[in-house]
């Protein structure tokens, strides 16, 4: 199946052109990306991975983490509930064994997201990472609402968000994307921060807090009890953040937030977004990428247009 439907991108997607867009220092050829911790190399078997603009791995810390006790999955009425815990096997075994394995695979700019306990050992994280070949940029993780001590806590503070971002700002000329948490009273505040501390893009929303209960026992669907939500549930705030944030910022920006279909990007498109990522989708539909990326070059091709001729156009 998946030499058949790269067959029928080859053929018939000849909206390149229209699709190209920029995501701060670096040149996508389709505005489409996969959300940490949702996606590796294994689901590249099922589609043309040209399909991509950009691959984001999952989250990477300095030290081992094996993650929340079970259960941290919880399908919902209208999404996915996940408290894994930025579960990973450290940045050691991530430089030694599956940086090369990326190397060898992708064609597209390698985005590698991380996260630290502190300033200092982002900083540590980043330096180390710079000395390797292969890596296009980084997804700078504030705001994973499952993990204690690093994460969501340097994402809810303007000042401490623009002292992380003028440090790691200063160490790197590649893409640096700063993902920012929805779990904030102002998010277009954070990410101005962070566009004045020297971002070069912005990704968001990453999960909103949630939380399930089994109706006759009273016990938690998750052993942690609050779990990041995400999935179709979350579309209507990630669109209206994703809207906020592009009044506020020049930096391009990420989306992310329930987008299942064509139409889903685009709306985030119309609202400011100059790329969007697929998360949860990924697990419902592993042909998302290719459905999603297929429909946006028609709708362009129809039309006449290129992707930045609509890109915050909404109209209020």
């Amino acid at each position: 199946m998946g030499t058949h439907l790269s067959e029928i991108f080859s053929q018939s997607l000849t909206a390149r052109e229209q699709l190209k867009t920029k995501l701060g220092v670096l040149e996508l050829n389709t505005p489409l990306t996969v959300a940490s911790g949702t996606f590796d190399l294994e689901n590249l078997e099922f589609f043309d991975p040209s399909c991509l603009g950009a691959f984001v791995c999952k989250t990477i810390t300095k030290e081992p983490q094996k993650g929340n006790p079970q259960p941290r999955l919880y399908e919902t009425e209208a999404g996915l509930l996940n408290s894994i815990g930025l579960q990973n096997p450290g940045l050691d075994l991530f430089i030694a064994e599956k940086l090369p394995k990326y190397r060898e695979v992708l064609e597209m700019p390698l985005i590698v997201s991380f996260s630290g306990s502190s300033i200092d050992e982002f900083a540590e994280i980043l330096m180390r990472l710079e000395a390797c070949s292969g890596i296009s940029g980084y997804e700078v993780n504030i705001s994973c609402p499952n993990v204690e001590n690093e994460g969501i806590a340097f994402g809810i503070s303007e000042e401490i968000v623009y002292k992380l971002v003028q440090r790691l700002s200063s160490m790197t000329e590649r893409e640096l994307c700063i993902k920012l948490s929805p779990n904030v009273t102002d998010i277009a505040a954070i990410a101005q921060a962070a566009e004045a501390a020297g971002a070069s893009s912005i990704a968001l929303i990453n999960t909103l807090y949630g939380m399930a209960i089994d109706y006759q026992t009273g016990v938690s669907r998750i052993k942690k009890g609050i779990a990041g939500y995400s999935g179709i549930g979350i579309k209507p705030t990630a669109l209206a953040l994703t809207y906020k944030t592009a009044q506020a910022v020049k930096i391009p920006i990420l989306a992310m937030g329930g987008i299942y279909s064509w139409q889903d990007a685009l709306e985030f498109i119309w609202a400011g977004a100059s790329a969007i990522a697929i998360g949860t989708a990924n697990f419902v539909n592993p042909l998302s990428a290719f459905e999603i990326i297929m429909g946006l070059g028609e709708y362009l091709l129809a039309r006449n247009l290129k992707l930045q001729d609509i890109k915050g156009g909404v109209t209020i």
